[in-house]
């Protein structure tokens, strides 16, 4: 059954673009009709359709965005007249300049809001700069420090390995010493036990 929803709808909707998002609403799913601003700061919206259709209308008209808030909707339903053939916005004489004027403020509000969104991205990437390169140095001194510690550690064993290869050449010449005195005794004995076998063989006539 084709039916008429009439709506009156409050809050910060006119002149944000509310009647735009209407009518493309209203369009796409083949409602006939209309929407306009009245004095009083309130939007009306009277839509011809399906019930099921129009249902569902009723609650995609209810916007919240960064521009559009709807606060309440006053809503009544009664028979379609059949008078519309599309669904149009209607517009009051002078309207364009004032949204004109409305959508320069907005591009005011915009522009300041993305200058200042930069200055804070700025100040945050100054911060992530600082808070990395602080990082970065603390890492520079860690392992420096480690790798002081390394060399240090490195060099003391170094030292004992040279101090222990000292200690073995030490005893190594000792024992040279010990073979050279202990070859030098035998030899010596070897010739006297030599001298006394030529002199006894010459007691003897043999040498």
């Amino acid at each position: 059954m084709t039916m008429r929803l009439t709506a009156f709808v409050s809050g910060r909707v006119q002149e944000v673009g509310y009647r735009a998002r209407v009518v493309d609403i209203a369009s796409a799913i083949g409602l006939k009709g209309m929407v306009e601003n009245l004095l009083d700061g309130r939007v009306k919206i009277i839509a011809e359709g399906e019930d099921e259709k129009l249902r569902w209308f009723e609650s995609a008209i209810d916007i919240k965005n960064a521009l559009i808030n709807v606060s309440a909707i006053e809503k009544s339903y009664s028979p379609a007249s059949g008078e519309f053939d599309t669904f149009g916005k209607l517009v009051a004489k002078g309207e364009t300049d004032r949204r004109l004027d409305t959508a320069a403020g907005y591009l005011k509000e915009l522009i300041y809001a993305v200058n200042n969104m930069n200055d804070n991205l700025g100040s945050k990437m100054d911060r992530m700069n600082e808070n990395l390169s602080g990082k970065i140095d603390q890492m520079n001194e860690n392992l420096s420090g480690k790798i002081d510690q390394m060399n240090e550690n490195l060099s003391g064993k170094m030292d004992r390995m040279l101090d222990k290869q000292d200690e073995l050449l030490d005893e190594a010449r000792d024992v040279n010493r010990k073979l050279d005195q202990v070859l030098e005794k035998d030899i010596v004995e070897l010739k006297s036990d030599m001298a006394e076998v030529k002199a006894a063989l010459r007691e003897k006539g043999i040498f």
